[in-house]
């Protein structure tokens, strides 16, 4: 039975995969329009940017003025004894709406510099307490809120006794939680904020005992899983190795090393994260573990999500194991028909110890003789199910995750409740030397800064958020790379994903080589490119990118230790672009960057959680609920332990789903 009588809204219903009365109740806000007044003590001791919601009369007539593209009115407000003037920006038509000696509420920010109030939104009339907070939904643009409030209210209405209980019910006695139901009746509909308040503890908690229990879950089926024999590493052969390379290990290195070779030498599976800064070393201790792997004669495969850091790793591997004996080989799906036979028969037969690739690795065709470590390289934007292919070419083969998304070690824990972790936090002897700077697009700065590099025998990247021309011309990489060779004829070499791999190979040669020392380019380079001579990078509409996406891209400059520049090229004035950008100016720490980036966005693809086989975060958030997922892991662990208790069978079977037969 069709969700409305209009056919358009039917349409907009299944274009977001709503087919039900119980979709539509889970479909939360993703935010709340507040006209809850504020403390009339607080509006004597404004801060600069504080956000308050006045009630009160318009007591003077507005005006506008006009300064080339920019519109500007303004009126007196009185709100019980204090008067405001009031800026509203670029909405001249306040001017003809507003009725003068009326009743408005109204949401503005303080303005310390003018000791006034600029507008955010405004409505007529003292608003009644149900009516203050509005909830605000992710919808198709054709449909409107109301329309979607309304459906809302009917559904609610049709499921009146049927949304159950998830949490068992000595959790909620616990925490004094109320019924789902009414919880998400007040998420919709919130006579006021207490009412809000509760209704996101029970579903914000639910989500989080959920998200627990499946990282649990997914953890003990991995450690049930046993060889029967395990050959050992050699740690003379370990250590002789290292003592030959013409560097130290930082101390973290040499914890994740003895964490990940005590792991080759259990019967158990080996699942881990490696994670660290970019620059810390994290490639240098998988690779050392690779070497642990075929001491115990195995094969081991490093997996990559592109051609061109697959490539990357080949290149380094080859030379890291240069006189080692070692055989190598390199996997691609781009690969001629003559090459990939050779290396199938290579894996096959043993021949090759280390293989480095992307999804060719594993591809149905492909067999191993022995593949004992499995190494994944940016883990999150791989799926658990391909990881789990790749570790069933090899007989419970060990896996060992690899992330640049650095996170402090206790939110790891509870993020990666699936797997151990090792974490990388000390810099080699080269340290990063990188500044960053926010700059207008056509700031002289910054061909002076290309022009500067080019003169000292550097690299330029310059970085787009999109392919294609379309409206905002300054996002493609395809104008810019033209804007760019006008300047600097003859320079600049173009490099994106719809570019033929030979197009891809030609445009990296030029630009190692420094026959073309300006690449212009996606964000491809995120990951992989290490050019040491690369020390300016210019990133148009950096908006569009996330902080940890905009913290890699910095990366690729500055890696031989020498001074670096990064300019972030923005012409907006929206205050929260703004504060995001200015948190790649203020910190280096990729640890602070993603924890700010956790805050900003949720997990999400950032911690691979959307495909991971983990319940999706709608309402709970990592960091502001940290305390919350902390006391979740908890009761997790406690449900867990008492399977056969009644109350908590509904929970686990509801946690089991997608994860096979597997008990606890």
């Amino acid at each position: 039975m069709p969700l409305s009588k209009s056919a358009k809204i039917n349409e907009l219903l299944t274009r977001m995969g709503i087919y039900s009365a119980s979709q539509v109740v889970a479909h939360y806000p993703r935010r709340y329009d507040d006209f809850t007044p504020s403390d009339p003590g607080i509006l004597l001791h404004l801060q600069d940017k504080q956000r308050i919601v006045i009630e009160g009369q318009v007591i003077s007539a507005p005006k506008n003025m006009f300064f080339r593209k920019v519109s500007k009115t303004t009126f007196y407000f009185r709100s019980g004894r204090l008067d405001f003037v009031v800026t509203v920006w670029n909405q001249p038509y306040y001017a003809r709406t507003l009725i003068q000696n009326e009743t408005y509420t109204l949401e503005a920010s303080y303005d310390a510099k003018s000791h006034g109030l600029n507008l955010l939104q405004m409505k007529r009339g003292i608003l009644p307490p149900e009516d203050r907070i509005v909830p605000l939904y992710t919808l198709p643009r054709e449909y409107p809120q109301h329309l979607f409030r309304n459906l809302v209210a009917k559904s609610l209405g049709e499921l009146k006794g049927k949304i159950y209980d998830v949490i068992p019910s000595s959790l909620r006695q616990k925490y004094r939680l109320i019924p789902k139901e009414e919880a998400v009746r007040h998420i919709h509909f919130p006579a006021d904020r207490e009412d809000l308040r509760q209704g996101q503890r029970v579903l914000k908690y639910e989500e989080a005992l959920l998200f627990s229990l499946k990282n649990q879950l997914i953890r003990l089926q991995n450690k049930a899983l046993v060889r029967e024999k395990v050959a050992k590493v050699n740690r003379e052969k370990i250590r002789g190795f290292v003592s030959s390379l013409p560097y130290s290990l930082t101390n973290s290195q040499k914890e994740a090393v003895a964490e990940i070779l005590k792991d080759l030498d259990a019967n158990t599976l080996m699942y881990r994260l490696l994670q660290g800064d970019v620059g810390m070393g994290k490639t240098l201790v998988a690779f050392l573990a690779m070497y642990g792997v075929y001491t115990k004669g195995e094969q081991s495969a490093l997996m990559a999500p592109t051609d061109a850091l697959a490539k990357q790793h080949y290149k380094n591997i080859v030379s890291f194991f240069e006189g080692t004996g070692v055989t190598c080989a390199l996997l691609t799906g781009s690969m001629l028909p003559k090459e990939r036979k050779a290396v199938l028969s290579g894996l096959r037969d043993g021949s090759i110890d280390v293989v480095v690739g992307t999804h060719a690795l594993f591809s149905q065709d492909v067999e191993y003789a022995s593949l004992s470590l499995a190494v994944i390289d940016e883990q999150h934007k791989f799926g658990v199910n391909q990881r789990a292919v790749l570790a069933a070419k090899g007989d419970h083969c060990d896996l060992l995750l690899m992330s640049a998304t650095p996170i402090p070690r206790t939110l790891a824990m509870t993020i990666y409740g699936d797997l151990d972790v090792s974490t990388l936090t000390e810099f080699p002897a080269k340290a990063r030397k990188i500044k960053t700077k926010i700059v207008k697009t056509k700031d002289s700065c910054v061909d002076q800064a290309i022009f500067n590099s080019l003169q000292n025998g550097g690299r330029v990247y310059v970085v787009a958020p999109q392919i294609e021309e379309g409206e905002d011309a300054q996002s493609s990489v395809l104008s810019l790379s033209r804007s760019y060779e006008k300047r600097f004829p003859g320079k600049v070499a173009l490099l994106h994903g719809k570019l033929a791999e030979e197009e891809k190979e030609i445009a990296l040669a030029s630009f190692y080589g420094g026959l073309r020392p300006i690449l212009v380019s996606t964000s491809v380079i995120e990951v992989g490119i290490d050019v040491k001579e690369a020390d300016t990078m210019i990133i148009h509409d950096p908006t569009h990118f996330a902080l940890s996406s905009l913290h890699q891209l910095r990366g690729r400059i500055g890696r031989n230790g020498q001074s670096a520049i990064c300019y972030l090229l923005y012409d907006g004035k929206d205050e929260e672009d703004l504060e995001k950008l200015r948190i790649l100016v203020d910190y280096e720490d990729g640890f602070k960057i993603a924890e700010e980036d956790l805050r900003l966005r949720g997990p999400g693809e950032m911690v691979g959680v959307k495909q991971s086989g983990l319940p999706s975060l709608e309402m709970a958030n990592l960091i502001a609920d940290f305390k919350m997922f902390e006391a979740a892991r908890d009761d997790a662990t406690m449900i867990l332990s008492h399977p056969e208790e009644k109350e908590f069978q509904s929970i686990l079977r509801l946690a089991q789903k997608g994860l096979g037969e597997f008990i606890p």
